[in-house]
């Protein structure tokens, strides 16, 4: 039978918390065996203990400790109160990381570790770790007595860095042995033990956290790096290994900053068992990848990064898990997690199993799972994956494949329901952060305010303007006459919602090639078409996206296994394309006109979008002042165009702040005279017009000259 923990008038002493020590073993600390207890475990208990552990245990007793007799292998101790459990039952608990799981503290003067978990539908759930021989009857947890299904209690002389897992015996029978849902770390894969750890760190970047919303705001420059941690780069002399977040700190923060990018986003840095899903498949949601090192290890990187004034999104999946036997599927025999009825719980294009977004406990675990990275880890967002997925019940379904909701629709008003419920409670508790949806469908409102019915998300992926400038720039430039709607169609919805352009790692695996080889043309052409690409994605209305290696045109798709190609940087093509893409970075984050009203539809005016037969686009962008606008051209061609007039909307000397044919980005160098002054000729529907000479697959970007500065390029 499964022992109750007793409720008494009179509450258990408090616990200290305890920073991080070395697993303790007191000597002078000793458990007594209940009789019942195996051969096995009294061994464990009676081996020597070394000397240090009772120096450290020493180091935390108060000054006049307190006499305890430890009676029990684990003691009834709880970090649950009945508020606690409430919020926990109605789903309303946002910090559930502060009470499940192990954590170490000092209670009645001894050392030691409080487990929780939730198994309500389990016989019997114990401890099995390195300190008891794995043995499944020596430390048995207590079930609550008040029907929430949690098992807990304080095991005495255990301390950070001990192995462990959850026996489990299920209802039906079942043996089980699961790792702990809320480890804050896990053993490097293929092992699959939870190890007990905290988060304790000394951060240094205060003055970052004061000043996110300057960096963060949707009305503030959000230029994004998409990054593997993986496969960015590996050692030379060890390529088959994986660089730690110190090494990554050490090279990646300096190359972000250089290249001048706001943000950098993490693909998936949580704990999964499968390195080929990319981190997509987690298994501990509330641990650092152990292939990169330890917790401290990311928050460093992290404090990096902000330091180096550049935020950190993450990628995070709260759209489904992988189905192993050591973690969350079937996790106390039952579906405990994820949807019992397969037409809702289970994934069919990924093989894996879908939250329960109806059960209030499953949501408490991922919103407190959300909060965690941003208040543990300092995240300044969080770009959900794969949210089309969560919002239709008919997701990649076939017909009768899936259920209708009450409505008879096939929206899944649950997923919706949680989707607004994690963006309420986000903004509420981190309002300078953002959300972003990687959303490809067509719903209503994904980054509109939930009080205004919408989702709630800060931003959504603008994946049709993706799908067509991909395919427009794949055309032979002599046809893209007729193709010119798929290149102006994004600006008759480009202000339905806050828009993010992404170029994603989507785009350059499965055999899709890198961006550059799905430019057109000989070499100079295909590079030509690629600065050209990365210029209208720059001045295009809404923040931008670029994943790791496309920004020096690397050839090949992206292969997760190794490193990305930094050799061919030696080339002047390769370096041209990264040139470019600091020069638009730094003109992004400097031209008020490109950011302020990103996702307002008076920060951008049509000037010529309808000249289909020469493939030219001139559009303007504007901020807040009228001095700040500018003017866009591109030749979406290779054929130069000399004395080409443009209209615009000020008279005096107009000056090209940028040119993706400059020499020093492997163009062919035409470009136009320092300043160009306008002339009283109507043109465009604009009282001044300037003629200026249009770059062969070239960008070009005009300000009025008192307030423009030097060209953007990159300053040595």
């Amino acid at each position: 039978m499964a022992k109750q923990t007793k409720k008494t008038e009179t509450p258990l002493p408090e616990a200290k918390h305890v920073k991080e020590k070395k697993a303790v073993k007191a000597a002078d600390k000793k458990v007594a065996t209940p009789a019942e207890k195996p051969a096995t475990a009294k061994k464990a208990a009676a081996k020597p203990k070394p000397a240090v552990a009772a120096t450290l245990v020493a180091k935390v007793k108060p000054a006049a400790p307190k006499t305890h007799v430890i009676l029990n292998a684990v003691e009834p101790y709880s970090r649950f109160t009945d508020f606690d459990i409430s919020l926990f039952k109605s789903g309303k608990h946002y910090k559930l990381y502060e009470k499940f799981g192990s954590h170490v503290l000092e209670y009645n003067g001894v050392i030691g570790t409080y487990f929780s978990v939730w198994a309500p539908n389990a016989q019997y759930v114990s401890v099995i770790a390195n300190f008891n021989g794995w043995n499944r009857g020596s430390h048995s947890l207590n079930a609550r007595w008040d029907s929430s299904g949690i098992w807990e209690g304080f095991i005495p002389n255990v301390g950070v860095g001990e192995t462990y897992k959850y026996y489990i015996k299920s209802s039906t029978g079942e043996d089980l042995e699961k790792a702990d849902p809320f480890a804050l770390r896990w053993e490097v894969p293929p092992s699959t033990a939870s190890i007990v750890a905290d988060t304790y760190y000394e951060w240094k970047d205060a003055e970052w956290m004061a000043n996110r919303q300057e960096h963060n705001g949707l009305d503030r420059p959000y230029s994004v790096y998409e990054v593997h941690p993986g496969s960015w780069a590996r050692s030379l002399e060890s390529p088959d290994e994986f660089l730690t977040y110190t090494q990554l700190a050490d090279k990646l923060v300096p190359y972000v900053k250089e290249m001048g990018f706001t943000h950098v986003e993490l693909m998936p840095i949580m704990e999964s068992p499968f390195y080929p899903s990319w981190g997509y498949q987690i298994s501990g949601y509330f641990a650092a990848a152990s292939r990169f090192g330890d917790p401290k290890g990311l928050m460093y990187l992290v404090e990096e990064f902000h330091k180096a004034g550049i935020g950190v999104i993450l990628d995070w999946v709260p759209s489904h898990f992988p189905g192993d036997a050591h973690a969350l599927y079937k996790f106390d025999g039952t579906h405990l997690y994820e949807h019992a009825d397969n037409r809702k719980g289970f994934h069919p294009d990924w093989k894996s199993y879908i939250f329960n977004y109806g059960r209030n406990e499953v949501r408490a675990f991922l919103i407190s799972n959300a909060l965690f990275w941003l208040d543990r880890y300092h995240a300044d967002g969080l770009r959900v994956d794969a949210v089309a997925s969560m919002l239709y019940l008919d997701y990649s379904r076939k017909h009768g494949e899936w259920e209708p909701n009450i409505y008879g629709g096939n929206e899944n008003l649950e997923a919706i329901s949680f989707l607004k419920e994690f963006n309420e409670a986000v903004y509420s508790h981190f309002p300078s952060v953002q959300t972003i949806a990687e959303e490809s469908t067509s719903f209503t409102g994904v980054s509109r305010p939930v009080y205004l019915g919408g989702l709630g998300f800060g931003m959504k992926w603008m994946m049709g303007w993706m799908h067509d400038t991909i395919g427009y720039f794949k055309e032979d430039p002599i046809n893209r006459k007729y193709h010119h709607n798929e290149i102006t169609f994004s600006t008759i919805y480009a202000f339905t919602e806050n828009f993010m352009l992404p170029f994603s790692h989507d785009e350059v695996v499965y055999g899709k090639g890198s961006m550059l080889r799905k430019m057109p043309g000989d070499e100079w052409q295909q590079f030509a078409n690629l600065r050209l690409m990365y210029s209208y994605m720059f001045t295009h209305p809404g923040t931008k996206l670029l994943f790791m290696g496309a920004e020096f045109g690397q050839g090949e798709e992206w292969n997760f296994a190794q490193s990305l190609q930094w050799h061919v940087l030696e080339y002047a093509n390769h370096q041209g394309m990264s040139e470019t893409v600091k020069a638009l970075n730094h003109l992004y984050r400097d031209e008020p006109a490109l950011y302020q009203k990103a996702f307002d539809f008076s920060g951008f005016e049509w000037v010529d979008g309808g000249n289909a037969n020469d493939s030219v686009l001139v559009y303007r962008r504007m901020g807040h002042h009228e001095k700040d606008d500018l003017m866009i051209i591109l030749n979406m061609t290779p054929v130069p165009r000399h004395n080409y007039r443009i209209g615009v909307p000020a008279a005096g000397k107009w000056k090209e702040i940028f040119n993706s044919d400059a020499k020093k980005f492997w163009g062919s160098g035409l470009i136009n005279a320092p300043e160009v002054t306008a002339e009283a000729v109507s043109w465009h529907g604009k009282d001044n017009s300037i003629v200026i000479t249009l770059p062969p697959l070239g960008a070009t970007i005009f300000k009025i000259a008192k307030d423009a500065p030097a060209k953007y390029e990159l300053k040595r």
